[in-house]
């Protein structure tokens, strides 16, 4: 190694910044962060600076570098974009054997600054050496994805109870053990979610000698519209590490294959009058599998609590004192509209958005019908391809122009994406002929007319 990687305790410390531009200005925001004395010797300062200096952050001292800028310094940063400058900074602060940083110039530095992924108190500090800066910059992006920022929970919560583990466990190789299920197990995952107490409480069980580690727990998740690419981060961790995943057909192919590849897969997926498992059987399912003590992924199209009966899975759950927790994810109606180039709301066309599902319990088509006909507004109709002929027929009856616009959606956001726009009267034809399959979102109003010029996303043609 060309460094040795260490973190600095600098908080209350002298620290001193040469340099009053930019770049200063962020490196100066850096020790602020590590809670640093910070000194800024410049004539100039930039505004973000100035405006420091006159709350009372920083103190500045208005000139130019000398020698005896650094008496009682504990770091030195060098930000000038004065060559001979910095050099002399680096020199003076070698001399006096205190650690110096100059920016952009690595064979002047003692230290190096890295890129850094901040989950405080969990850092993660990534360096080239100099070498190739930008690249580090482009991991940390790629580490800052995967790690979410609820980490840094998890990391205070562990210090919590780390003395108690340690008396508890003298075998150092006992304790990594024990650490790496609580991380890893339902007491991590309620930390990550922001349930801390129940964590605390649970981990103050196991303690106690009077609970488990290795309990189950339910992931209710959103898997969106379809494209992967709108998963959020917490969905795709807890895809990757569920034990079994219990999904619907509305999650596209795509979404299932980031699910952890030796999970067991259950699928439960239901249309219109033909449900593989009754919703009753499908709750009771998560109950079970979680009481076996196997993290179960309970995977969903769109968003669990939009038509995807999330409501009443987790009050299954509760009732039976399962862990769990939901994760929302991009409705249909958002995303399925967005990638049709299609706004759900428009200043000249729709100030209001209202969405409903085409087909009841026993699969009528009995809506609110002067509802969803109240101008200035877009409707957004879930589970509605089989309904569409009676619902457009409706609407009409109910006073809705026949030349309203309305655009049916076949799979939205993925490569199989295919829009049939047309009117109230002549859409029912048109998608007789388009032979469309579900999933299909229909989409009501003036918004509609707004597609041919917004309309963006262009799926490959070769995809089937």
């Amino acid at each position: 190694m060309e460094t040795l990687p260490i973190f600095m305790k600098i908080r209350h410390r002298p620290c001193l910044v040469i340099g009053g531009g930019d770049v200063a200005s962020r490196k100066v925001s850096l020790l602020q962060r590590a809670g640093a004395s910070i000194t800024v010797v410049a004539p100039e300062l930039h505004p973000a600076l100035r405006k420091l200096s006159d709350e009372g952050a920083i103190h500045h001292q208005a000139m130019h570098f000398e020698p005896e800028c650094l008496d009682e310094a504990a770091l030195v940063i060098a930000a000038t974009d004065d060559e001979q400058v910095n050099r002399d900074v680096s020199i003076a602060a070698q001399a006096r054997n205190i650690p110096v940083n100059v920016v952009d110039a690595p064979e002047l530095c003692t230290f190096i600054m890295p890129s850094i992924v901040d989950r405080s108190p969990l850092l993660i500090a990534i360096s080239s050496g100099g070498a190739a800066p930008v690249l580090a910059r482009m991991l940390r992006t790629r580490i800052e994805t995967m790690i979410p920022s609820t980490y840094g929970r998890l990391a205070a919560f562990a210090a919590g109870f780390r003395d108690e583990v340690k008396l508890r466990f003298s075998n150092g190789q006992q304790r990594r053990i024990f650490w790496e299920e609580v991380f890893q197990g339902a007491i991590g995952e309620q930390v990550l979610s922001g349930q801390e107490a129940a964590a605390s409480r649970a981990m103050r069980q196991v303690l106690d000698g009077n609970g488990e580690l290795n309990y189950g727990e339910v992931y209710l998740v959103g898997g969106g519209p379809g494209d992967p690419d709108l998963l959020t981060f917490r969905a795709l961790r807890l895809m990757q590490q569920a034990d079994v995943c219990v999904y619907d057909k509305l999650v596209s192919r795509e979404v299932m294959e980031l699910v952890r590849r030796d999970a067991e897969l259950i699928y439960v997926g239901k249309s219109r009058d033909q449900h593989t498992l009754p919703q009753e059987d499908i709750n009771q399912l998560l109950v079970r599998l979680a009481k076996e003590g196997k993290r179960v992924l309970r995977l969903k199209g769109g968003d669990p609590f939009i038509f995807g009966r999330g409501g009443e899975e987790i009050e299954t759950l509760m009732d039976n004192d399962i862990p769990f927790q939901v994760v929302p994810g991009i409705t249909a109606a958002n995303g399925v509209s967005s990638y049709a180039g299609i706004p759900l709301t428009h200043r000249d066309y729709a100030q209001s958005c209202l969405f409903t599902t085409g087909h009841l319990k026993d699969g009528t088509v009995n809506l609110d019908w002067p509802a969803l006909v109240r101008p200035k507004q877009t409707v957004v109709i879930y589970m509605g391809l089989v309904g569409l002929p009676e619902i457009c027929r409706q609407m009409i009856a109910h006073g809705a122009p026949e030349t309203l616009p309305i655009a049916i959606v076949q799979q939205g956001t993925t490569q199989r994406q295919r829009v049939v726009d047309g009117t109230l009267a002549t859409l029912p034809g048109l998608v007789a002929t388009a032979e469309l399959r579900a999933p299909c979102l229909i989409i009501v109003g003036e918004v509609v007319r707004l597609r041919e010029k917004l309309a963006w996303f262009a799926p490959s043609p070769e995809v089937v």
